[in-house]
């Protein structure tokens, strides 16, 4: 809290955090819905907790596999085949755990 005093006291312009607008434009469409149909607020609840549980999943999956291959870990060359490695596993999760549920 003090860094974000002394920038207002130094003149310097406040950014919001980054995704500020696609958070509120959620918050407003959750909004609308419950307005419209309160009993779906439900299972939109439950499919964004399913496709959350599921990076995370995947996330920890992919660490427990390659615990020495992690994308920030490898070499430069490596890099992009170790994060496209740790999207798929993702997707796999979230993919599962979304269509299985």
């Amino acid at each position: 809290m003090n860094k974000f005093r002394q920038r207002l006291r130094a003149g310097g312009r406040y950014h919001a955090p980054r995704l500020t607008n696609w958070t509120l434009i959620t918050v407003g469409l959750l909004i609308v819905l419950y307005l419209i149909a309160p009993t779906k607020i439900a299972v939109v609840l439950y499919k964004a907790a399913l496709v959350t549980g599921g990076g995370v999943l995947g996330y920890w999956i992919d660490r427990a596999l390659f615990p020495y291959a992690r994308p920030d870990r490898v070499r430069a060359t490596h890099q992009p085949w170790a994060g496209i490695r740790r999207a798929l596993i993702v997707l796999a999760c979230i993919i599962g755990l979304t269509l299985g549920l």
